[in-house]
């Protein structure tokens, strides 16, 4: 096996086959635990464009990336992004990308949802805490609830399958528990809860009050329900179970209470070249300069494969005491959730 196309390895002997890429840091909410209201966004200058976007993608593919994951900030207000979507797709026709999805807010659903069936796109996670539309407005800052409920509805036309990613905030949403969750089963979506992570300065947001362990919601699901833990892994660090009543299928995702770090089989790219080997870790690696640097791949190959040698263990993420271990300084929408 020639060098250019050896797979890629991590220390721990994970194969690294699944990317996660941040086309923007922009988006056209604000939800509180993941960025400050009046943000500072990057210059354009400093963002990879489109075609850098595509060549750097199109080299993890090449080095044995099998699933790629599109995020933001909200991946489709970056303008022209469906030309991205749509050059990745010759990846899906070759059969050297298994599957190209995406993370959303779910407010632009309406206007993409149909060209991104057109691209390959199967199946996408759309983030949704709350279906009250005062608390809506509350922890979007300046989202519309019903444009996203819109959006999701034309996804389903469109024939994608949904996945709802839901934060869990103590005090928030801890009463839409089995609201959300019968919500989904009517609509035939999946449902994953998400513990909140001690991400960026937010001010007043205070993550240790936020705080509301999955193990707490999960006890709760089976005072109501039949849980079966499924062994199904989707590639990212969810857990799941099956409520066997409704058939439905819950996942988990727990950076503090459940440490997921075994099985890694991810990287993070920025919308400005830098890739994250972990999400609680601050190693980065620049592949922005590599990238420019020459219309050879060669050193940006040999830059990935460095920046791969590098992946640490797992994260230090710890809610176990009355400070936050590992907190992170950057925003979530800076590294793509």
């Amino acid at each position: 096996m020639s060098q250019a196309i050896a797979p890629l390895i991590d220390p721990f002997a994970r194969a690294i086959s699944y990317l996660r890429v941040s086309v923007t840091d922009r988006c056209d909410f604000r939800c509180v635990y993941c960025m400050s209201e009046n943000m500072t966004f990057l210059p354009k200058s400093d963002l990879l464009t489109l075609e850098e976007l595509d060549r750097l993608c199109s080299t993890f593919v090449g080095m044995g990336v099998q699933k790629l994951r599109i995020t933001g900030g909200e991946p489709l207000v970056r303008k022209g992004i469906m030309t991205f979507f749509r050059a990745m797709s010759r990846h899906l026709a070759s059969g050297a990308l298994k599957e190209l999805t995406l993370t959303t807010n779910g407010s632009q659903l309406g206007k993409y949802a149909t060209e991104l069936v057109d691209c390959g796109v199967r199946r996408i996670n759309v983030s949704l805490d709350t279906l009250d539309e005062k608390k809506f407005a509350e922890v979007t800052r300046w989202g519309r609830l019903p444009q996203v409920l819109e959006g999701i509805t034309a996804a389903k036309a469109a024939g994608l399958r949904i996945k709802i990613n839901a934060v869990a905030l103590k005090g928030f949403n801890e009463d839409e528990q089995f609201s959300l969750t019968d919500w989904c089963a009517r609509e035939g979506h999946d449902l994953t809860w998400i513990e909140v992570m001690p991400m960026g300065d937010l001010g007043n947001e205070d993550r240790l009050d936020q705080y509301w362990s999955l193990r707490d919601l999960r006890a709760s699901y089976a005072e109501r329900f039949t849980l079966t833990d499924l062994a199904e892994r989707s590639g990212g660090p969810a857990r799941y179970v099956r409520l066997e009543e409704t058939g439905q299928k819950i996942g988990f995702i727990t950076p503090m209470t459940h440490n997921f770090c075994e099985s890694c089989n991810r990287v993070r790219l920025t919308c400005t070249g830098e890739l994250f080997m972990c999400l609680g870790q601050e190693d980065m690696a620049d592949l922005r300069a590599p990238l420019r640097a020459s219309p050879d791949n060669a050193a940006l190959e040999s830059a990935i494969r460095a920046a791969i040698s590098r992946k640490p263990k797992g994260h230090d993420f710890d809610y176990s005491r009355q400070k936050v271990a590992g907190q992170m300084t950057r925003h979530m929408s800076h590294t793509g959730g």
